[in-house]
Formats: structure tokens, C-alpha cells, sequence
């Protein structure tokens, strides 16, 4: 069964920083592209950022582009989102999931992890 936990939210004032974490189980994430969405309460989920399987390509969101900056470590399976100069605008719940393009590929979400950005 897959299964992907998002790890590393929480609550930070503007300006900080969080690093965000995505492990998987059941499936190994060097065989896919991987991006992070979000969704606030009320809107819609959004494309944050995508990379590569091998980390050479990434592609951003205008809205974090400079801020935010995705990672992967393929032998720990994990894909990661450094989070710098927070904006209250980033408050969101965070999910990873593979993706082509900006797309998400797969149905499965996780319970994702809870960012909020206060002013």
C-alpha cells in the first residue's frame, strides 16, 4: 500500500523559515517526478513545485519562486521543501505527490502538514 507522510509545518512568524519533509512508503520515489501542493481553507489545492527524478530539473510556483525550494535525498525517499522569508499568504496544509507537469498523478494524499505564517 502506498502511503505518504508529510512532516515539518508548523507555526512561524513572517519571515521565518520551515523545511518540510515527504517520506513514501510502499513505492520508491526515485522512479517519479515529485511535487509539493497546498490548499488553504476555501480554495483550491495549488502547485507549489515539482523536481526531477534525478533533482537536475525543478520547476516553482511564480508566488515562491526565490522562497522556496524543493529537494529530494532518492536513498532516504524523501522529498523535501525548504521554506524561506515566509508570507501570511503561504498558510496552507502542504501534500506531496508525484506529478507530471503540475499535475498530480496519483489519487492517494496524505494528511499533509500544516503550515501557518502569521503576520
Amino acid at each position: 500500500q502506498e502511503q505518504l507522510v508529510e512532516s515539518g509545518g508548523g507555526l512561524v512568524q513572517a519571515g521565518g523559515s520551515l523545511k518540510l519533509s515527504c517520506v513514501a512508503f510502499g513505492r520508491t520515489l526515485s522512479s517519479y517526478t515529485m511535487g509539493w501542493f497546498r490548499q488553504a481553507p476555501g480554495k483550491e489545492r495549488e502547485f507549489v513545485a515539482a523536481i526531477g527524478w534525478s533533482g537536475s530539473s525543478t520547476y516553482y510556483a511564480e508566488s515562491v519562486k526565490g522562497r522556496l525550494t524543493i529537494s529530494r535525498d532518492n536513498a532516504k525517499n524523501t522529498v523535501y521543501l525548504q521554506m524561506n522569508n515566509l508570507k501570511p499568504e503561504d498558510t496552507a496544509v502542504y501534500y506531496c505527490n508525484s506529478v507530471k507537469g503540475v499535475v498530480p498523478t496519483s489519487g492517494y494524499w496524505g494528511q499533509g502538514t500544516q503550515v501557518t505564517v502569521s503576520s
